[in-house]
């Protein structure tokens, strides 16, 4: 299963694994699911950690770095498709990052594993 991970998720699932929903976690923890990261949540991360909003127990690069060895954790880059993607959209949402995670998610058929009840508005598939 190809499974976009929200922003929460990735952070949660770096340090904070309790917080995650038994299923998530176990989609997470089972190797044979590929696991993708957006550059959207990467630069998200990083907006918060420079305004303060957000505290990291290590380095976010050192962080990423982790994962995408250790967890086999892909990085997905925002292509012109996604944008375009956009455009279909309803205004459930408003987070530009969450709505560039929901278009990706459709793009590219990945499931995406979020708490985020906003986002279970859209026709994508959602796990939480």
């Amino acid at each position: 299963m190809k499974l976009l991970l929200d922003t929460h998720v990735f952070l949660w699932w770096y340090g904070e694994r309790a917080k995650l929903s038994p299923k998530v976690l176990a989609l997470c923890e089972d190797v044979t699911n590929d696991l993708y990261l957006s550059l959207a949540s990467l630069w998200e991360i990083q907006i918060k950690l420079q305004i303060g909003k957000l505290k990291l127990s290590d380095p976010l690069d050192q962080i990423l770095a982790y994962e995408l060895h250790i967890n086999s954790l892909k990085l997905l880059p925002i292509h012109a498709t996604h944008i375009y993607g956009l455009a279909n959209l309803p205004a459930h949402h408003r987070d530009p990052f969450d709505r560039i995670l929901i278009a990706q998610a459709q793009v590219e058929s990945l499931t995406l594993l979020t708490q985020d009840t906003l986002i279970t508005q859209y026709p994508i598939v959602t796990i939480w």
